[in-house]
């Protein structure tokens, strides 16, 4: 049985607390008199900078601290909330990350650069740079400030023995406490075992801390807030005399550094008996109650070990395969029983699995707030960024590979397609432009755009540019579509200059190989004036489909389900009618079909009754003439092999029952290949 490396864990939650963090101030920056926003950017660094002393990672504790310091000052009043400090603390956020995955690297003095920047937009009374140590000075105003009481507390409190082979340092929290005020630490070290009893890893040692503080007692609790499910907690508030009591006067007889807490024994006179008490106060009880039933109800799974269910999955599916193959042709009654009862659970099986590998596009679309916010300022461009349709879920695989075109397209609207503030004030536009990205389920694909209220494609300059490439010949004669398609080819911009932005020509080349590496397909729609929309049609799922399983000439092949509309029959004298076009007639309505026996070049005579697949992407229909449809199947998608990579009628392949292999159709290049078919012969008709 494996274990979890608690640095791996805390890097996934310090991954999760920065997201949080940047959402929250993402947010700010519309909103920068929301007090709500400012506490939940605080809770987030404060956190963010209490585990990062827990587990080690000094220096994010440290550089997290000045950051944190700056929202207190915010939260209390003492200076406000402004776009420059936003954007400082959001710079702030990425060296952050730096020192969470690379902690030991030689990160410069960005660190220093960026508290500089950080103390400038606090208007300069930021405390400086320190060095590493994570008991920095408390923020100034904090304990100065003649209005608030200061009061007395005592906190008595023991960890697991495991806590620190868990990743726990204690040291860490008596620093946090520190940080609160005056604080006087004694160290219990009555539960240490004799020398040959003692395990190295295990804690042993609890402590008695009376702290003097402005703060309450959430502030005290918060501290504590990773451990407090597994460690003993008490704390009590004193009043003054009873805090000289339990605090004497003699410094000697009272340890402060927890480091040296076992040099000197302290008196038993001294020291009350150690006793735990309740974990938690009574008013926090509910909320980690609440915490725990949270906590139960979502389970942590690394994404490898779902890949390696979702591979077992369809092994499974394949072996249900052939035993339905063998039990339908066989008479014993009982054999075909179980095999409909496996068939049934691996179907559930299957679809439960696919709900696993299921993921909101939200978790991509939240990504683009940050970079249209960056680009807004690199600009000067003033962006409203919209997103739609944040639910629809989308295969995990799916999510992880369109992340870099999408914010290809993000920037190449913003750059190309959004005017500037002038610009769009002269041409009657509102000062803002707006970016849309919208997500929806069409059968089995998942449509993706992005859209902009911009000046749109000049139709012109991407001709010229073409041209001048040598990608079309001079007045060569192109569709609307074909004409917006050439600017996904290799090196292909109209920027007239190199900027950080856009003008090197690979972004959209990208975009494409990505899309059509995803078996989907790119649309676009472009009105001057009024700007463009790119949409990406991309399949829900990359691991198993239902398929229709066809026969043409002597090879099988799976059509997608999803895409299939009806099934019609073609008479031989149809077939005969419609040669040379290729129609047929379908509710009032022509619909171009292919004939794959000529496609795939089969060489064998049609059969007498052949059959039309009416199939679809989006509004556009074509037929495929077959041989016979033999029923529905359960596909388990298979990559082609880099030599078939070119080949662009086939997106995959699978395995039926009897161990032969059958191609899988792609539907979009044929949907493609029918319409320009029909065009053609509109204009030789």
């Amino acid at each position: 049985m494996s274990t979890l490396d608690p640095v791996a864990v805390f890097r996934t939650e310090a991954a999760e607390c920065l997201e949080a963090i940047e959402a929250g101030l993402l947010d700010l920056t519309h909103q920068l008199d929301n007090k709500d926003l400012v506490d939940a950017v605080f809770r987030g660094l404060h956190t963010l900078k209490g585990s990062g002393a827990m587990f080690g990672f000094e220096a994010l504790a440290a550089f997290t601290h000045h950051c944190e310091t700056a929202f207190d000052r915010v939260r209390k009043g003492e200076v406000a909330a402004t776009s420059e400090l936003v954007a400082a603390v959001l710079s702030a956020q990425d060296h952050m990350r730096a020192l969470v995955d690379q902690p030991d690297a030689d990160h410069g003095d960005i660190g220093h650069k960026l508290l500089a920047q950080l103390q400038a937009a606090v208007g300069g009374k930021e405390a400086a740079p320190a060095a590493t140590p994570v008991a920095v000075p408390a923020p100034a105003g904090v304990r100065e400030a003649p209005a608030k009481k200061k009061n007395s507390w005592r906190i008595r409190f023991s960890l697991p023995a495991n806590s620190m082979a868990n990743g726990t340092n204690p040291l860490g929290l008596l620093d946090e406490l520190r940080d609160l005020g005056e604080c006087t630490v004694r160290a219990n070290t009555s539960a240490i075992p004799a020398l040959d009893e003692l395990v190295p890893t295990d804690l042993h040692i609890s402590w008695d801390v009376t702290l003097t503080s402005e703060q309450d007692r959430s502030a005290i609790n918060d501290v504590f807030i990773f451990v407090l499910d597994d460690m003993e907690l008490s704390v009590e508030e004193i009043d003054g005399p009873t805090a000289a009591a339990v605090a004497p006067a003699d410094e000697k007889a009272a340890p402060a550094p927890v480091a040296a807490a076992s040099a000197a024994p302290v008196p038993p006179a001294a020291v009350p008996e150690f006793r735990p008490v309740e974990a938690v106060p009574a008013k926090r009880e509910a909320p980690a109650a609440v915490s725990q039933a949270k906590a139960a109800e979502n389970v942590r799974v690394p994404a490898e070990r779902l890949d390696e269910l979702m591979d077992r999955v369809g092994e499974l599916v394949i072996a249900q395969s052939r035993l339905s193959q063998l039990a339908s042709a066989s008479t014993d009654i009982a054999l075909r029983s179980v095999s409909e009862e496996i068939e049934r659970l691996s179907g559930e099986l299957r679809d439960t699995m696919m709900v696993l590998r299921m993921v909101p596009v939200a978790t991509l679309f939240s990504r683009f707030r940050r970079l249209v916010h960056d680009l807004a300022r690199e600009t000067g461009k003033v962006i409203e960024l919209v997103t739609e349709g944040e639910s629809t879920e989308v295969d995990k695989t799916v999510i992880e590979r369109l992340a870099d075109p999408l914010v290809h397209l993000v920037r190449n609207s913003i750059d190309h397609g959004l005017e500037t503030p002038a610009e769009r004030l002269a041409s009657g536009k509102i000062e803002a432009g707006t970016v849309t990205l919208s997500a929806r389920q069409a059968g089995g694909e998942v449509i993706i755009s992005i859209k902009d209220d911009g000046r749109g494609i000049n139709r012109e300059r991407v001709r010229a540019k073409a041209e001048s490439s040598g990608l079309i010949q001079p007045g060569q004669p192109l569709c609307d579509s074909e004409l917006l398609q050439l600017i996904f080819a290799p090196g292909f911009s109209t920027a007239a200059a190199i900027t950080n932005l856009s003008g090197r020509g690979v972004g959209m080349d990208v975009v494409k190989k990505t899309v059509e590496a995803l078996r989907g397909a790119i649309d676009i729609v472009s009105v001057p004036g009024q700007g463009s929309e790119v949409s990406l049609r991309i399949p829900l799922t990359l691991a198993i489909i239902d398929g229709l399983l066809v026969r043409v000439g002597s090879g099988r092949y799976v059509i997608p389900l999803s895409a299939v509309e009806e099934c019609l029959e073609l008479s031989l004298e149809e077939d005969l009618r419609s040669r040379g076009r290729s129609f047929i007639s379908l509710r009032d309505s022509l619909v171009p079909f292919l004939r794959l026996r000529d496609l795939f070049r089969t060489g064998t005579k049609p059969d007498v009754h052949q059959k039309v697949v009416v199939i679809s992407t989006g509004t556009e229909r074509v037929g495929l003439v077959v041989d016979q449809i033999i029923g529905d199947h359960q596909t388990v998608i298979k990559s082609m092999s880099k030599l078939h990579n070119n080949v662009a009628t086939f997106s995959g392949a699978t395995i039926l029952g009897d161990g032969s292999v059958a191609l899988i159709l792609d539907v979009g290049h044929l949907v493609a290949a029918g319409q320009q078919q029909e065009a053609q012969l509109r204009v030789a008709g």
